[in-house]
């Protein structure tokens, strides 16, 4: 039997990429109702990075997403970062990236943000730091 280790430093190295193959992979996990939504340890972990990624770089690589998509990233976000090790991301949290997405595209659902504060207890969900907005 082994026990299987956790290394901070591979997450806090460099953070996964944000393309096409990583958001296939998150919109696959996003349907999972799972508690771990179908990913593996080591997705888990690699995941757990892209907290480190700016807001605008997520804007960057989600523009070739349809609205309905990023909704289902911002409802996946709130959820694992709840549930998943290493996914408290905080004021980093995609979530904030991925709302001002859609608002700034005019795809905001309105029952969203009440959604959100319902399902974590990310105090900066939906909208981010106070600090950062000013």
């Amino acid at each position: 039997m082994s026990i299987e280790s956790f290394d901070p430093k591979a997450v806090n190295a460099a953070p996964e990429s944000l393309t096409s193959d990583t958001f296939a992979r998150l919109l696959t996990a996003a349907a999972d109702s799972s508690p771990d939504f179908g990913l593996s340890q080591l997705e888990r972990e690699r995941f757990a990075g892209l907290g480190q990624h700016s807001a605008a770089a997520w804007a960057e690589a989600v523009a070739g997403l349809d609205g309905d998509d990023i909704e289902r990233l911002v409802r996946f976000f709130t959820l694992a970062g709840e549930s998943i090790s290493g996914w408290q991301w905080g004021s980093n949290s995609p979530v904030i990236a991925l709302v001002r997405v859609l608002k700034g595209r005019d795809a905001y659902p309105g029952e969203l943000t009440a959604w959100i504060k319902a399902n974590t207890t990310n105090r900066f969900l939906p909208h981010g730091s106070l600090m950062d907005r000013l």
